[in-house]
């Protein structure tokens, strides 16, 4: 059995709300495919840089491939350990005067303007297999909708190979009609990659597309249930 990517156990995080963020068990390891319910926005970032290390936890422990974030005390020892994590959410900044590929070739090169010709084979290859339209890959970012964001960000979190995709609330943004092909190529390109993914969404439709274990979050415990048989069957 391959070893853990993430653990978390005993988790408590005070981030200003009602009750803390609590979270019992959790472990990830490659292949592994898990959507988690029951975490808000500002749950569900905090949880993010918990994950990452850019914060720590009030009590409890967080390991990100096999080192607990607490130790981590060089910043370059910091910013090499998030290399292996591929962030999936809106919140990631897209150039809206750049185009779709320009966008994508900024995880490679600052050269973009032309898009450096070392790494436009790449950036076209990626555009491609996170589903975007080839019509849109010369167009302003700006002139483009929530679903080409989403697969920028998604393209994004895969150019530098991560060992793992972390989704935040990724069809927040997204029109309903988009949401369920968007889940599954998540699901897709992570299984063909050997990746875990961990999607932190409230969109059932968005969990189902995803397929693998779904868990709902218990606030008060920080038990990680399985979504119960009747909402699996009737949702």
């Amino acid at each position: 059995m391959s070893a853990p990517l993430l653990e978390v156990s005993g988790l408590v995080k005070d981030y200003q709300a009602l009750r803390p963020l609590r979270i019992r068990s959790l472990s990830l390891t490659s292949g592994d495919l898990v959507a988690v319910n029951g975490l808000d926005a500002i749950a569900a970032q905090t949880f993010v840089n918990l994950v990452t290390g850019a914060t720590l936890p009030d009590s409890g422990e967080v390991a990100l491939f096999g080192q607990n974030t607490k130790v981590i005390t060089d910043g370059t020892a910091w910013l090499k350990s998030l290399d292996g994590v591929g962030m999936v959410t809106s919140r990631g900044i897209v150039i809206e005067m750049f185009t779709v590929l320009q966008n994508i070739a900024l995880s490679y090169t600052l050269e973009v303007d032309p898009i450096d010709p070392g790494v436009l084979p790449d950036v076209v290859a990626l555009a491609k297999e996170v589903g975007l339209a080839a019509e849109t890959f010369e167009m302003p970012a700006g002139r483009t909708g929530p679903d080409t964001h989403m697969r920028i960000h998604l393209a994004r979190a895969l150019a530098l190979g991560p060992r793992m995709l972390l989704a935040e609330h990724p069809s927040a943004s997204l029109p309903r009609a988009t949401v369920s092909a968007f889940g599954a190529d998540l699901a897709r390109l992570a299984r063909s990659r050997g990746l875990a993914l961990l999607a932190l969404t409230a969109d059932d439709e968005l969990a189902k597309a995803i397929g693998g274990q779904r868990l709902e979050l218990v606030a008060a415990t920080g038990d990680l249930k399985p979504v119960g048989f009747l909402k699996k069957l009737f949702s």
